[in-house]
């Protein structure tokens, strides 16, 4: 699929078939989430792949969205901070953040692209994550992705048009100045 494509038919999925995910696909989806750019080329992520039908009702338990046991596969993303933030202090704590959110959305093309679905989850118990996985406390758990073949049918929802979410040279100029250069003659 050619990357306009797998943007547009990326979507969240919460219901998923029985099917069985293949290894591979994951490998490879983990593979590209783990091809962004890190800064100073520190890659502070690492993945745990959950198949184990008690470890992801467990997991379900702690994000309160019983839909997530269905997944085939949940991948849980987690960020170690401390080298970044040794070479560039507090920011470094935005660094991984950003690295984080940069991996899971290259995770989330890929398994589009794949033919598998997911959905980004946020909300969850750190603290009883950690404990289930035995994740250790300096460990920071960035989201968890459930994985799987999509059921049923898809709303298409209703994104922020352009218009509304651009400003120009300044924060709330929202009309193009006549002195901008027009981008086609750039």
């Amino acid at each position: 699929m050619k990357l306009n494509e797998v943007i547009e038919k990326r979507h969240s999925v919460r219901e998923f078939k029985e099917k069985k995910v293949k290894w591979a696909d994951i490998l490879e989806a983990i593979d590209t989430a783990s091809k962004v750019p890190f800064a100073g080329n520190i890659n502070n992520l690492k993945f745990i792949i959950v198949e184990n039908q008690e470890l992801k009702n467990n997991i379900t338990k702690h994000c309160q969205q019983t839909w997530i046991a269905d997944a085939q596969i949940i991948i849980v993303v987690c960020s170690d901070e401390t080298k970044l933030e040794k070479m560039y202090n507090e920011r470094g704590k935005i660094y991984s953040r950003q690295q984080a959110g940069a991996a899971i959305q290259n995770f989330l093309l890929k398994i589009t692209d794949l033919g598998l679905s997911s959905c980004w989850v946020g909300a969850y118990s750190d603290e009883l994550i950690k404990q289930v996985l035995k994740i250790p406390e300096f460990i920071n758990i960035e989201a968890i992705l459930p994985v799987g073949y999509g059921k049923g049918t898809i709303k298409k929802t209703r994104k922020a048009a352009l218009e509304n979410i651009i400003n120009w040279e300044f924060w709330g100029i929202t009309k193009k100045s006549s002195r901008t250069k027009d981008p086609t003659t750039w």
